[in-house]
């Protein structure tokens, strides 16, 4: 009997994290003058490893990897994002965002809405999923994952920060314009979502776009993917993944398979 890739990498789903990311940082969402703010994430079966340092979540999915002995437990998703969170963030000085958590543990495409109000924007105040088979057949259809290089060490994507209440706002409204795209399957909407994101992070992180010791093809490939097709992004700060909204398969891109149970 052949092996599924399952059986080698383990059952916990890998996510993505798409438009929107960084409002679950409370360093964010607490100067957004009209919360909550979105961002979209999506649950994927791991059936191909991902390389770390990529934005992936790849050191969370290790921790719940060993917490879970490589398999999701059955029970209510909210209390495992908790218990996930408190094992990945212990005693740690950088917290990782509890949109790695969700993505993994919530199936199909998800709107995470953040608040700072509500428990101080670590955990979104209303989350939102869609697990509808034709919705995910159609993101997997015009999504393409493009590797090119994970993050160096040391990096520090927020070693500069202008964190201007405009832009918060944006980005906020980014996750809610692609989520929007998703259910109702416009490529246009969801790749235009995805640069937004991007804008939105030059002016807010810049140092998650451009950074000192960077490859000089880096930035000249996403405005290559941007203004190509339907629109691009990077997988994480500093680079790692392009993903590229295309009615067409993208050169060098890789499928994924959205978990919708």
């Amino acid at each position: 009997m052949r092996e599924d890739a399952a059986s080698i990498i383990g059952s916990i789903p890998y996510r993505l994290a798409l438009a929107g990311g960084w409002i679950d940082q409370p360093f964010v969402s607490t100067h957004n003058p009209s919360p909550p703010g979105s961002m979209v994430v999506v649950s994927l079966v791991p059936t191909f490893p991902l390389m770390d340092r990529c934005g992936l979540a790849t050191s969370t999915r290790k921790v719940a990897m060993e917490l879970w002995k490589g398999k999701l437990p059955a029970g209510e998703p909210a209390r495992l994002v908790e218990e996930l969170y408190q094992a990945e963030n212990e005693g740690k000085p950088y917290v990782s965002g509890s949109q790695d958590m969700i993505g993994m543990i919530y199936p199909g495409s998800s709107r995470l809405d953040y608040d700072f109000t509500h428990k101080g924007g670590i955990f979104p105040k209303h989350i939102e999923s869609n697990t509808d088979p034709e919705v995910a057949k159609w993101f997997e259809s015009v999504f393409n994952m493009v590797p090119y290089w994970p993050r160096p060490a040391g990096y520090d994507p927020i070693a500069v920060k202008n964190i201007d209440p405009k832009w918060v706002a944006r980005l906020g409204q980014s996750g809610k314009d692609c989520y929007d795209a998703i259910t109702r399957m416009d490529a246009a909407k969801l790749g235009a979502s995805l640069t937004e994101a991007m804008a939105c992070w030059e002016a807010l992180v810049p140092h998650s776009i451009t950074y000192p010791g960077m490859p000089p093809t880096l930035l000249p490939m996403l405005r290559h993917y941007q203004s190509r097709y339907h629109g691009a992004m990077y997988s994480g700060p500093g680079g790692g993944y392009y993903y590229v909204i295309s009615d067409q398969r993208v050169p060098g891109g890789m499928t994924v398979s959205v978990r919708t149970r």
